[in-house]
């Protein structure tokens, strides 16, 4: 499993619907691309929400991601994250 972190922008539309119930439809649906949502939270700033996700590779971060943006109206930026450890790696390596 990869790691991603899905950097979220509510719409005004999306903020709407927020409640509890969707947290729940979001968790869900990481689940139907053989993912998981390890943990979620509201930000202030430039980004409205931080969720930190396993997915196996990128296409199903990415399909996720989509799905998440139409079932929820919020914008993700998904961006893989590496553990330093597996950084410094390549950089020995490099």
């Amino acid at each position: 499993m990869a790691t991603f972190m899905m950097f979220g922008k509510y719409s005004a539309e999306g903020l709407k619907e927020a409640s509890a119930d969707r947290t729940k439809k979001a968790v869900k649906l990481a689940k139907k691309y053989d993912g998981k949502i390890t943990a979620m939270y509201a930000l202030l700033g430039e980004h409205d929400l931080l969720l930190i996700t396993d997915f196996p590779d990128g296409v199903a971060a990415m399909k996720a991601s989509i799905a998440l943006g139409k079932m929820t109206g919020i914008s993700f930026s998904t961006l893989p994250a590496v553990p330093v450890e597996e950084f410094d790696k390549m950089l020995e390596e490099a």
